[in-house]
């Protein structure tokens, strides 16, 4: 069962994290990308998505044009878990490579 990370692990946590931010008013963290243009926008979603998927956690995101916005919580804890840390640093995997 996933957890929700105690204050101290979530700090620790974000330190591995570039540019990942808390959200203001919930415990979440979020981060913008902004790539060439759309297609290379919507290719970089299409990857996370796949990773996603694959571990049975979604983000909330949002896209315009050539920027994306993503914000991670673990709806079940109310707050953030480490899958919310797995997921960004894999999301920042694929940001590397787009």
């Amino acid at each position: 069962m996933v957890e929700r990370l105690k204050p101290e692990d979530r700090a620790a946590g974000l330190k591995n994290l570039s540019e990942w931010h808390l959200c203001e008013g919930r415990e979440a963290i979020s981060k913008s990308f902004r790539f060439h243009d759309f297609c290379e926008a919507f290719g970089f979603m299409a990857q996370v998505a796949l990773v996603a998927e694959k571990m049975n956690h979604h983000p909330e995101w949002s896209n315009v044009y050539r920027s994306v916005d993503i914000t991670l919580a673990t709806h079940d804890v109310d707050g953030l878990s480490q899958l919310d840390l797995d997921l960004a640093a894999q999301i920042d995997r694929i940001a590397e490579r787009a």
